[in-house]
């Protein structure tokens, strides 16, 4: 039953997501990184708290099949950072995975910083990157679930 409800979940925000200005992930423009190109201090990224929760950037959260996907920023070790966030529900999946994408050209190629995996927690953090006043210097909260691989991109920060 669970699984069949959240096809049906997965289907209507697919649809809605596309009203909405949400993008499907696609591969044009950006270079994947592994979650351990993000973690430990990699590529200028700082690992935080899967607890941790910030102010939320307009536009999010946006929901896939019952996870909740927002990106979020605060001050983390005296310096404001941004982050993807995944929250389940009671019909999430141990498979589903956040990621953050970051781009310093306004959004013309991009870094895949993950995926993470949520596992068996209830929340999942991506590692934080410094935020900017740059214009060109922007991230998004991406996220897949399952069992249907759906993968979505919210807007640029």
């Amino acid at each position: 039953m669970a699984h069949r409800l959240r096809r049906g979940l997965t289907a209507t925000a697919a649809a809605l997501s596309l009203g909405c200005g949400l993008s499907i992930a696609g591969p044009a423009g950006f270079a994947h990184a592994a979650a351990s190109d993000c973690e430990g201090g990699r590529n200028g990224f700082t690992d935080i708290s899967d607890s941790l929760t910030g102010r939320v950037v307009p536009g999010y959260p946006f929901e896939i099949g019952g996870s909740h996907f927002s990106l979020e920023y605060g001050t983390v070790g005296g310096v404001q950072r941004g982050w993807a966030h995944l929250t389940a529900s009671g019909i999430s999946f141990p498979q589903d995975e956040v990621w953050m994408d970051w781009t310093r050209d306004g959004g013309a190629s991009w870094i895949q910083c993950g995926p993470f995996t949520l596992g068996s927690k209830s929340s999942k953090t991506t590692a934080a990157q410094h935020t900017s006043n740059d214009h060109n210097w922007r991230f998004r909260a991406c996220g897949k679930v399952y069992p249907s691989g759906y993968s979505y991109c919210g807007p640029w920060w």
